[in-house]
C-alpha cells in the first residue's frame, strides 16, 4: 500500500512539473528575447549619449514625456515591481500587459538622456507583465497565475544579469523578508535558465568581473584568514547601512517631492535639473547611466572599482545620490545595477582604508549592498558564486548576511512583506510593516 502511495506521489509530481514546464517555456522564450532587445537598446542609448553629451540638458523634457506616458497610458503600471510583488501575494487586480513596452521605452529614454538608473527593474517588469498576459490568455487559476508571475521575475532577472541560479532564488526570496516558499522553486529555475540561454542566443554578452585575490595561508587553527574575516564583517555592516541609506533616500525623495511639488509634471523636471547641476558641480559624467561602461578610460565604473585607484573615496555616495534623485523623481529603470556600483565603490574605499584586497572587497560590496537593499542575502551569495567563482564563498556569505541584518527592515521594494523579523522584538519595537 505504501509503495502505491509513493508511486502515485511521484506521478503527481511528474505531472505537475510537466504542466508547469509547458507554461514556463513560452514565458521564458519571450522574456529572454525581449530582455536581449532591451539590453541592445540600452547599449545603443548609452553610446549615443557618450557621443552627444548635450543630451543631458534635455533630461527634464524627457522626464515630462515619461510622466505623460504613464499618466495617460500607464494605468497602474507606475507601481512597477511593487505591483508584481503585490499581485503574487494577493492575485486579483492583474499586471497590465502595457507595463512591458512602457517600462522598456521609458528606461531607454532615461538612460539616453543621462538619468542614473539600472536595468533589473525593467527586466522584472517585462517578465511579470508577460507572465500575467499568458496567465490571463490561458485562464489560469489564481495559484497558477501566482506561480507564473514568479517565473516571470526569475526569467527577467536571470536573463538581464546572466545569473540563472540567482534569478530563481531571487524570485522566491524577494517576496517576503526572512521567508522563502519553495513551491515555485523548480518552475522559477527552469524559467531563469531558459531565459538566460535565449538571451545569450541573441548574442548578448554580460560584463565579466574577476576577483584575482587568492588565499595564501591560515590564521591560528582556522583554514581562512581570521583578520580578513573581521574586516569583511565590518565591511558587511557598512554595506548594510549603505543599502538602507539608498532605500530610505529614494523613498524619501519620492515622498517629499510629491508632497512639496503640487504640479506633478514638475517633479521630473526638478529631478533632471538636480542631476544636471550635480554633474557640472562635480565636473564628471561618471555617475550618469548604468555605471558599467565609462565615457573615458579613466572613468569610475563598476569594473574600475575592482582595481586600486578605480574610484574616489566618495564615488559610492555620489552614485547613491544620483540614482536616488533619478528614481525618486519619476524616471524609470532598476535599482540593482546602481547598487552594484555603490557597493563596489564602497568596497574599494574600505579596502584602501583597511588594507584588504581591493578586488575582493569590491566584489563583496557589489553583492553586499544589493543584499541589504533587497533583503535577499541567499540570492546575493549565489550571485557572488555565479559572477566571481566559488573560491571566496565564505566571505560572500558573511558580507551578505551581515549586510542583510544591518540594513534593518528597510528595502527598495515597499511591497516586500515581513515574513520573519530580523530581530525577535522588532514587531513590538515599532518596526515599519511593509
Amino acid at each position: 500500500m505504501k509503495q502505491h502511495k509513493i508511486a502515485f506521489e511521484q506521478f503527481s509530481i511528474l505531472s505537475y512539473l510537466f504542466r508547469l514546464t509547458l507554461l514556463v517555456i513560452p514565458v521564458a522564450l519571450t522574456v529572454g528575447s525581449l530582455v536581449a532587445l532591451f539590453l541592445c537598446l540600452l547599449d545603443e542609448a548609452t553610446q549615443f549619449r557618450f557621443a552627444n553629451p548635450w543630451m543631458l540638458f534635455l533630461l527634464p523634457l524627457a522626464g515630462i514625456f515619461i510622466y505623460v506616458l504613464y499618466k495617460y497610458l500607464g494605468k497602474n503600471s507606475e507601481a512597477g515591481n511593487n505591483l508584481i510583488i503585490d499581485e503574487i501575494h494577493e492575485p486579483g487586480g492583474g499586471v497590465p500587459a502595457r507595463m512591458a513596452p512602457l517600462v522598456l521605452l521609458t528606461t531607454v529614454i532615461t538612460h539616453l538622456f543621462g538619468g542614473s538608473a539600472g536595468r533589473e527593474g525593467t527586466a522584472v517588469q517585462i517578465g511579470g507583465s508577460l507572465a500575467n498576459l499568458f496567465a490571463r490568455k490561458l485562464n489560469l487559476s489564481r495559484e497558477d497565475t501566482r506561480t507564473l508571475l514568479m517565473t516571470g521575475i526569475a526569467a527577467g532577472f536571470g536573463a538581464v544579469f546572466g545569473t540563472p541560479v540567482t534569478g530563481a532564488i531571487f524570485a522566491l526570496e524577494v517576496l517576503a523578508l526572512g521567508r522563502i516558499q519553495y513551491d515555485a522553486l523548480m518552475p522559477c529555475f527552469m524559467a531563469s535558465v531558459l531565459a538566460d540561454i535565449v538571451c545569450g542566443a541573441w548574442g548578448i554578452h554580460h560584463t565579466a568581473y574577476h576577483i584575482h585575490f587568492a588565499e595564501t595561508g591560515t590564521t591560528f587553527f582556522f583554514h581562512f584568514d581570521l583578520f580578513l574575516l573581521a574586516k569583511v564583517i565590518l565591511a558587511g555592516v557598512a554595506f548594510g547601512l549603505a543599502g538602507m541609506a539608498f532605500a530610505e533616500t529614494s523613498h524619501g525623495i519620492k515622498k517629499y517631492s510629491n508632497r512639496l511639488i503640487k504640479t506633478k509634471w514638475l517633479i521630473p523636471v526638478a529631478g533632471g535639473l538636480l542631476i544636471i547641476g550635480l554633474t557640472y558641480a562635480l565636473q564628471t559624467e561618471d555617475y550618469l547611466g548604468l555605471g558599467v561602461a565609462g565615457k573615458n578610460p579613466g572613468s569610475v565604473t563598476i569594473p574600475s572599482c575592482f582595481h586600486a585607484g578605480g574610484a574616489t573615496y566618495f564615488s559610492w555616495f555620489w552614485k547613491l545620490l544620483f540614482t536616488a534623485i533619478t528614481l525618486g523623481t519619476g524616471f524609470k529603470g532598476g535599482e540593482v545595477t546602481p547598487l552594484f556600483f555603490i557597493g563596489a565603490a564602497l568596497g574599494n574605499t574600505i579596502a584602501l582604508l583597511s588594507g584588504a584586497p581591493v578586488d575582493l572587497m569590491a566584489g563583496l560590496g557589489f553583492i553586499g549592498v544589493f543584499a541589504g537593499a533587497t533583503n535577499t542575502p541567499i540570492a546575493c551569495t549565489l550571485m557572488g558564486v555565479e559572477l566571481f567563482g566559488a573560491d571566496h564563498v565564505l566571505y560572500y556569505a558573511v558580507a551578505c548576511f551581515t549586510a542583510y541584518y544591518f540594513s534593518g527592515h528597510s528595502g527598495i521594494y515597499t511591497a516586500q512583506r515581513v515574513g520573519v523579523a530580523k530581530v525577535v522584538d522588532a514587531r513590538r519595537g515599532g518596526m515599519r510593516k511593509k
